[in-house]
C-alpha cells in the first residue's frame, strides 16, 4: 500500500539553476559512465535532493543497474546519510529478459533478439563457473554470443569488481559480469553477480 506520493514538478526541485552537484568519482569511470556523460552525476545530484527533502528510512533501487546501485550506496555512505538502500532483485521475463520500461519500445523482431544480452552474460558466468578466472576469456565467452545477431551493437561486456564497479583482469572472488547493448535505437543493460 502506498500512503503518499511526492511527485514533484521541475520547477520546484530546481527553482533556479543549479550551481551543486554530486560526483561519486572512480565507480562511474567505466561501464554505463563513458557512454552516459553527466548521468550519474545527475542521478546522485537528483537522489540525494530527494533523500534530503523526504528523509526516508529506507530507499528501493533495481539490482539491474547495478553501477546506479553502487553509487546511490556509495553516495548514502560518504555522506552519511541516514537512509537504508535496499536492493531489489532484477525481475525477469520468461526469456531472462530483464524487464525494463525500455523494452515496451523494442519492435517486435527486436523484442526477440534482445533476450541475447542475458544469454551473453550467462555464457561468461558459465564460464567462470567452469573455473576460467581469466576475465578476458571469460568476456571472450559472452561476445561470442552478441556476435551472433548482427542487429545487436555492443557497448560493452566487462566483468568488475561488485563493490567499486572497476574492471578486473582476473577473478579471486565474487564478480559482477556487466553488459550494454543496443538493439535499433534501444539501449538495454544488464548483470549476474557470481562467483567462482
Amino acid at each position: 500500500d502506498v500512503d503518499l506520493i511526492f511527485a514533484p514538478e521541475v520547477e520546484e526541485m530546481y527553482p533556479t539553476p543549479s550551481l551543486t552537484s554530486v560526483e561519486v568519482a572512480r565507480m562511474t569511470d567505466h561501464l554505463c559512465g563513458p557512454f552516459r556523460p553527466g548521468h550519474f552525476s545527475g542521478v546522485a545530484t537528483v537522489v540525494a535532493k530527494l533523500f534530503h527533502i523526504i528523509q526516508p528510512q529506507r530507499a528501493y533501487f533495481g539490482e539491474k543497474d547495478a553501477q546506479q546501485l553502487r553509487v546511490i550506496e556509495r553516495m548514502v555512505s560518504d555522506l552519511n546519510l541516514a537512509v537504508t538502500v535496499v536492493a531489489v532483485p532484477t525481475v525477469r521475463e520468461s526469456d531472462g529478459l530483464a524487464v525494463s520500461s525500455r523494452n515496451q519500445y523494442l519492435s517486435p523482431e527486436e523484442r526477440r533478439s534482445a533476450p541475447i544480452l542475458y544469454r551473453a552474460l550467462q555464457a561468461a558466468q558459465q564460464a567462470i563457473a567452469e573455473g576460467i578466472l581469466d576475465c578476458g576469456e571469460a568476456r571472450k565467452r559472452g561476445l561470442a554470443v552478441l556476435e551472433q545477431d548482427q542487429s545487436v551493437k555492443v557497448e560493452y561486456l566487462e566483468i568488475v569488481d561488485p563493490e567499486e564497479m572497476q574492471p578486473l583482469e582476473r577473478i579471486t572472488g565474487p564478480v559482477r559480469v556487466a553488459g550494454a547493448i543496443r538493439i535499433g535505437t534501444i539501449r538495454l543493460i544488464d548483470n549476474l553477480l557470481t562467483a567462482p
